[in-house]
């Protein structure tokens, strides 16, 4: 059954121009929190970063407008900060899971930093091909569960991309 995983990052702005541990070929990728240069690779990443499993577009959304507003106050655009935006990204959001897509809210705040919230499709994701394969998930699975059978999906679908990502470096 398709679904979307939920994934947060606060960081520091620096940290996303170190494009390294954000590849699934460097060695700090798996442990590293910052958000992956392709969104889809949140779903190599250990269990322990989802943050949360939905099937219903409404619940997911809402799950993406809480994590901003958390920090909405923070925004360092004005527009950002602006009343009727957080709504309007709430909303696109739900209409964007609801067609089986990903989100992906970014928002730089005060002091350098940066969040990142992101609802990631799983089951089966939309692109790219090597992640294509659809993890088992049933509603009312517990989310200790959900992970375990991404996680097991998941290594498969790194061995494919580090020898995709093998393939690619040998022909260059």
């Amino acid at each position: 059954m398709h679904h979307h995983h939920g994934y947060t990052w606060l960081g520091s702005g620096h940290d996303l121009l170190k494009d390294g541990p954000r590849r699934p070929i460097h060695p700090d990728f798996k442990h590293s929190k910052v958000v992956p240069l392709e969104l889809a690779h949140w779903l190599l990443k250990p269990p322990a970063f989802i943050q949360g499993t939905w099937t219903d577009p409404a619940q997911a959304a809402d799950w993406f407008g809480t994590r901003a507003r958390e920090h909405a106050d923070s925004f360092a655009s004005v527009h950002d900060r602006a009343p009727e935006m957080l709504p309007a990204k709430v909303q696109g959001a739900a209409k964007a899971v609801a067609g089986g897509e990903d989100v992906v809210g970014g928002w730089y705040l005060t002091g350098q930093r940066f969040l990142s919230v992101c609802l990631i499709g799983c089951g089966p994701h939309r692109l790219p091909g090597h992640l294509q394969k659809a993890p088992a998930f049933t509603p009312g699975m517990s989310a200790s569960k959900t992970a375990l059978t991404c996680a097991s999906e998941r290594m498969f679908l790194l061995l494919d991309v580090l020898a995709d990502d093998c393939q690619r470096w040998s022909a260059a």
